[in-house]
């Protein structure tokens, strides 16, 4: 839930503030890639002036991360509205999938400018096709970071042949 449906926004957090019981929680914690994250999921049923206006709702959620990234402190929490009957665990997987897909995405608009591009049929297609292939390169040879992949190889065609020509490296037997 974005700041945007600000009504919403407000009355979801307000749920969760003070000392008001919170019967499903779930946390995980994540060190990798350079982070120490520590994510925590509280939920409760909707309450009924929610439900009422956001039909089909049965749970307000509440997602908290915090910990560092590449040694720097980093927290966030962010408000949700499911119509999903899970368990509280589930329920924290499918949102941290979800940011993992969305962070897939941020790298392609942010990098690669993919929501600049109106291409139309076909063309479309063809180009996310190439972008991925692209992305899924500059990560199997190694680069941490797709912009400085980009730049080692954006003016260097024989680098880009010889990352395209590569032979994938044998998995586990």
């Amino acid at each position: 839930m974005k700041a945007n449906q600000k009504t919403l926004h407000r009355q979801i957090r307000s749920q969760f503030q003070g000392k008001r019981h919170i019967p499903f929680v779930a946390t995980e914690h994540e060190i990798s890639h350079g982070r120490d994250i520590t994510w925590a999921l509280r939920a409760k049923e909707a309450p009924e002036h929610i439900r009422e206006t956001w039909s089909g709702t049965s749970w307000i959620v509440e997602v908290s991360t915090t910990g560092s990234r590449d040694g720097k402190p980093f927290q966030a929490t962010h408000h949700f509205l499911t119509s999903l009957r899970t368990t509280p665990e589930a329920l924290l997987q499918l949102v941290r999938d979800r940011w993992s897909l969305e962070s897939w995405h941020w790298i392609r608009d942010t990098q690669l400018h993919e929501d600049d591009h109106r291409y139309r049929g076909n063309g479309a297609g063809a180009m996310a096709t190439l972008r991925t292939a692209a992305l899924n390169l500059l990560r199997l040879s190694g680069f941490q970071s797709i912009r400085a992949g980009m730049q080692a190889v954006m003016h260097d065609i024989t680098a880009l042949l010889a990352m395209a020509m590569r032979q994938p490296s044998p998995g586990p037997s």
